[in-house]
């Protein structure tokens, strides 16, 4: 029977000395609407990348190949050295089981209670449990976004910032290496924005994983970056830090900082 401690650790993404995560010149198509033109990017292992762009620039399009939902048209994406494309789907599922997502509504199950929620995901990606090892999972879980006390509620009875906090829960408790986080700051207010930020820097700090984070909020930009990409008509447009990028005279890139 697996302990909490060792779960998932029948596979590991292998250490490698490059990227953990890479793409090489990935195209992607919808019919005559080219979403992806040829982007390539790398993200460091403990590192945290943001993607910026506006509507339709292919961000959300991006991490869907990054994980297998979509099937890229050219080019090729690596997780941890091994061409994702070339995994048949038993590997596939192996590598998605060291990638945790929060999405942006939080997606939590209105049916289930927070407990119900965060077993239910535990349970998918590993099966024969003991009871005891999912109930230390779920309040270890709860306490990583400091929500213990909100394990027998419904989503109904969650405020906006605490759904998004069991939404991490939720991506944690699979004890994942890869992060992916979909406009974790949208539609909250300045406050709990901010305490969203900080959960994101302490889960890299206490967790070292790799994340990706597509955000339009500037301010979740510049403190949760280590790097940042912006994407524009499916191409990777600048890369750099926050503040080089923040302080470039390009009029596009500036209109991103404009109030």
């Amino acid at each position: 029977m697996k302990t909490y401690e060792n779960l998932n650790a029948e596979f590991t993404l292998p250490q490698i000395n490059g990227p953990l995560i890479e793409f090489k010149n990935v195209c992607k198509s919808y019919g005559n609407n080219k979403v992806l033109d040829g982007i390539s990017f790398q993200v460091k292992k403990g590192e945290n990348l943001v993607i910026l762009g506006r509507s339709g620039s292919g961000k959300s399009v991006t991490v869907k190949c990054l994980v297998g939902l979509t099937k890229i048209d050219e080019g090729e994406i690596y997780i941890g050295g091994k061409a994702i494309t070339s995994l048949n789907e038993e590997e596939l599922n192996k590598v998605r089981k060291k990638i945790g997502f929060l999405f942006q509504s939080g997606a939590l199950y209105d049916s289930m209670t927070v407990r119900q929620n965060l077993a239910f995901t535990l349970q998918h990606h590993n099966k024969n449990l003991s009871e005891e090892t999912i109930y230390q999972a779920i309040t270890e879980a709860l306490s990583n976004v400091g929500l213990e006390e909100a394990i027998d509620k419904m989503p109904s009875e969650l405020s906006g910032g605490m759904r998004k906090r069991i939404g991490l829960a939720r991506a944690l408790i699979i004890k994942p290496e890869i992060m992916i986080y979909d406009e974790p700051t949208g539609g909250l207010d300045t406050i709990t924005a901010k305490e969203i930020i900080e959960l994101i820097r302490s889960i890299k700090q206490k967790f070292n994983t790799t994340s990706i984070i597509i955000t339009h909020d500037l301010l979740c930009a510049k403190y949760t970056s280590d790097r940042v990409i912006v994407l524009k008509d499916g191409k990777v447009n600048m890369e750099g830090t926050y503040q080089s990028i923040e302080s470039n005279m390009d009029s596009w890139i500036k209109s991103f900082f404009e109030k």
